[in-house]
């Protein structure tokens, strides 16, 4: 398997060249296009995953397998929005990445849901987070670019909720409430992702809310 990552920064597209045989799986909706011999397979992943993603997680209930058939063939996978791709080498450990951040994976690789606590309901509605375990390749994706931050031993970082992207699942991590409640509900932050080192995180520099509500100003509504 060989892969690469064009049109970067802001519009890229993950390339993906398998050999006969290998195989690469993503959400669906990613796949832009095909090349030689590839055979496309949707699956849930085992049930009771596939449905704690799609109730808990946000993720859809399928995911989308790719398979080379002879000659091998080619796949190229996009996000949604305009961002970022970062690929996460996995041997054996865990990650969470947030629910919109996955998409796409290589190997022998887990993909389900992780806990987080229930001020995560309060965060953005939601209880989970993604998690990926295994052996191989995830690419996460983001609204705007990737920062990779380092937290050494005995720092911490408080990260804004909804620009957390993705961190290993052995991180020592709680979700906690920024400033008072007139800055929980009327302010532009409230809720973070306090952090504890040593840790590496994968943040993203833009957000999707203040663009909403920017658009909302120029949708007419009936």
């Amino acid at each position: 398997m060989e892969w690469t990552i064009d049109k970067r920064p802001a519009y890229p597209v993950l390339k993906v060249k398998l050999s006969p045989g290998e195989k690469v799986s993503s959400e669906p909706g990613a796949m832009m296009l095909i090349k030689g011999n590839v055979k496309i397979e949707t699956k849930s992943g085992g049930l009771l995953k596939g449905l704690a993603r799609k109730l808990m997680a946000g993720e859809s209930f399928f995911l989308n397998h790719y398979y080379a058939g002879p000659g091998g063939g080619e796949i190229w996978f996009v996000p949604g929005v305009p961002g970022d791709i970062e690929a996460i080498n996995l041997s054996g450990e865990a990650w969470i990445v947030q629910d919109t951040s996955y998409l796409a994976h290589h190997g022998d690789i887990d993909i389900s849901i992780a806990w987080r606590g229930m001020k995560g309901l309060l965060a953005e509605g939601e209880l989970v987070w993604v998690k990926a375990q295994g052996h191989g390749i995830i690419w996460v994706n983001s609204y705007g670019a990737i920062e990779k931050i380092t937290v050494n031993a005995g720092e911490k970082v408080v990260i804004d909720n909804m620009h957390f992207v993705a961190m290993p699942a052995n991180v020592n991590y709680k979700i906690v409430k920024v400033g008072g409640l007139k800055t929980f509900f009327l302010g532009g932050e409230g809720l973070a992702v306090e952090v504890y080192g040593p840790a590496e995180v994968l943040v993203q520099t833009r957000i999707l809310p203040p663009l909403a509500r920017l658009l909302a100003r120029f949708i007419r509504t009936r």
